[in-house]
């Protein structure tokens, strides 16, 4: 079941592993893995909290702006992106067993897809984060980015 600490594992300094497939709708496509940094910071007394996302190897950064709606229960996703200027649609969802499932629909190279994130994983020194996309409706996903988070050596991750 869902809380609204279910990121305080999240907040603090991170490295972070990236790997995202060439083409993210192609299940066959080839993958580039790079480094990043993120940095999370808890907002609301921890109901909420904004990450920051540093890619140098993309030229590029990212924020993630996530809120717990205490009347749902379910949390929500919003990604921005340096390199576009854009607020992407949110993912909507949430933890139970010790994963998280967020869903939501976009766009990507001019089709509708549907979106999913999954968290898994967590702890106060690692944690996984994936991406898929899918085409028909949530019947087959390509997951096309992944990213493995580790705390910097030495650094005490809250």
């Amino acid at each position: 079941m869902s809380s609204p600490h279910d990121f305080d594992f999240f907040h603090g300094d991170w490295e972070v592993v990236n790997r995202r497939r060439a083409d993210f709708l192609d299940p066959a496509g080839g993958w580039e893995e790079f480094p990043a940094t993120s940095r999370c910071r808890p907002l609301f007394d921890g109901t909420a909290n904004i990450d920051e996302i540093d890619m140098p190897h993309l030229e590029a950064k990212g924020a993630t702006l996530r809120l717990f709606d205490r009347e749902t229960g379910q949390w929500s996703l919003n990604w921005a992106a340096s390199r576009s200027g854009k607020l992407y649609p949110p993912v909507m969802g949430r933890f139970e067993d010790g994963r998280g499932e967020f869903y939501g629909d976009d766009t990507y190279d001019g089709k509708e897809v549907r979106v999913r994130f999954v968290w898994s994983g967590m702890s106060a020194e690692a944690a996984h984060w994936e991406q898929a996309f899918s085409v028909d409706g949530g019947d087959t996903w390509v997951t096309n980015w992944t990213m493995d988070f580790s705390r910097p050596s030495g650094t005490p991750g809250r």
